[in-house]
């Protein structure tokens, strides 16, 4: 019987949307699920949905909960990694103190200094994790979610080698789809492939039945004003090719818009939007618990496409899956740096997964990407290497936040950030710094 464990079932809108695709899988609907939170009360509420989704589906998964994690990781042959170290409060944190200095922010868990201060929240969660896979399930493999992915995966590359993991991130199925949609193109129909970072991919190869539709694409572009109002169709104009995340995460990691009034409203870029997010989660969240309580049915969410249970089913029943993976730079996109962590095609079967050299990326979306991976890798480096200075500096080099702060003011913000997270840091990244 195949053993998945999920770390950061508390989350229990994303952990219902993944079982439900996993047990719609016939093959896999006796699996062992292993669920675990550090969190009694979120981790009940989790273990209720996903035994109500049995009962909906007519399936029947063996269903465990438990706090201590290395018990439910205890001869898993997947983990699946949901953590947010330091919830919804430590995401307020993220904003609001940056947004005292001016900073605006989207979305803020992959670059920027939202992306940053959460790196290095999370970082220590991901070691212990690997440590206790090495120990207790070393050959499982270890499918990331959380993010910042690009950090977060590299950290791992870095530190725990030893570990099977890919990150996952249905950004680039999501952009194909609604591409698609967009032209009235049947998505199944499509062939594409994408390459560069995670939230930062760029649409590479896009075609139908042989033919590419970047031109279909273009036209409509042109001939709608109200488009062209959208961050990643501005960059698609101006770079040449379609970033794969949505608008308000593009918007962060370039330095040319968030700064500008102008060009807030000229993109409607809705600053801030996480927190509202984050609040709906938590509103989803008591909605599940209250249902469950009434002894209800919860909505059964529609097929989501997340690769998860894609890989999952590839490698136990060995079908042949591509996914779009997040895995270390091994010879795989010649003009990014080798070792960062990059996203490109991956295909998987019952041998594992298996990324596909990209060659290199166009010059001008590969000078993008070096920006985002150096803030990143010096996020990395401060962590490795325990260095305070460093965490700055990884901030200062951010184009959002360059674009925005003198240098006193990234040290400022940076501190006012370190008081405020507390001990949701490690202790060295609480250290003073003077320069």
């Amino acid at each position: 019987m195949t053993r998945i464990a999920f770390v950061g079932a508390g989350s229990v809108v994303f952990t219902r949307q993944l079982l439900h695709d996993l047990l719609r899988v016939p093959e896999l609907a006796e699996v062992e699920v292993s669920l675990h939170d550090v969190d009694d009360q979120r981790l009940e509420t989790a273990r209720r949905t996903a035994e109500h989704l049995a009962s909906r589906t007519g399936t029947a998964p063996t269903v465990t909960a438990s706090t201590d994690r290395a018990a439910a990781l205890d001869g898993a042959d997947f983990v699946v990694n949901m953590v947010q170290v330091g919830g919804i409060g430590a995401t307020r944190t993220d904003f609001e103190v940056p947004a005292r200095f001016g900073v605006r922010q989207t979305i803020g868990d992959t670059l920027g200094v939202g992306g940053v201060f959460r790196a290095l929240r999370t970082f220590p969660v991901l070691s212990v994790i690997a440590e206790d896979m090495t120990r207790v399930c070393p050959d499982a493999h270890l499918l990331n979610y959380t993010n910042p992915m690009a950090m977060n995966m590299w950290w791992l590359s870095e530190t725990a080698p030893q570990v099977r993991s890919v990150g996952l991130c249905h950004s680039v199925y999501w952009t194909v789809h609604d591409l698609c949609e967009l032209l009235g193109v049947p998505v199944e129909e499509v062939d594409y492939r994408a390459a560069g970072v995670n939230h930062q991919a760029w649409l590479l190869e896009w075609s139908h039945r042989g033919a590419d539709l970047y031109p279909r694409l273009r036209e409509r572009v042109a001939a709608d004003p109200e488009l062209r109002r959208r961050v990643r169709v501005d960059m698609f104009r101006r770079l040449g090719w379609y970033p794969t995340e949505t608008s308000e995460h593009s918007s962060e990691y370039v330095p040319w818009y968030l700064h500008d009034d102008a060009e807030v409203e000229r993109l409607r870029i809705p600053v801030g939007d996480y927190l509202g997010i984050s609040e709906d989660n938590v509103r989803e969240y008591d909605h599940t618990r209250e249902v469950l309580d009434a002894g209800g049915d919860l909505d059964l969410p529609e097929e989501v496409a997340e690769y998860a249970p894609q890989v999952i089913r590839a490698m136990t029943l060995g079908d042949e899956v591509t996914i779009h993976g997040n895995v270390p730079n091994r010879g795989l996109v010649d003009n990014l740096p080798e070792g960062a962590c990059v996203e490109v095609p991956c295909t998987v079967d019952a041998s594992g997964i298996h990324p596909q050299p990209m060659g290199a990326l166009p010059p001008q979306c590969a000078a993008l990407n070096h920006a985002f991976l150096d803030v990143a890798g010096l996020t990395v480096r401060a962590a490795l290497d325990e260095d305070p200075l460093m965490i700055r500096r990884a901030v200062m080099v951010d184009p959002n936040t360059s674009a925005t702060l003198a240098v006193d003011d990234v040290f400022a913000m940076c501190d006012a950030l370190v008081e405020a997270h507390g001990d949701l840091l490690p202790e060295w990244a609480r250290a003073r710094v003077t320069v």
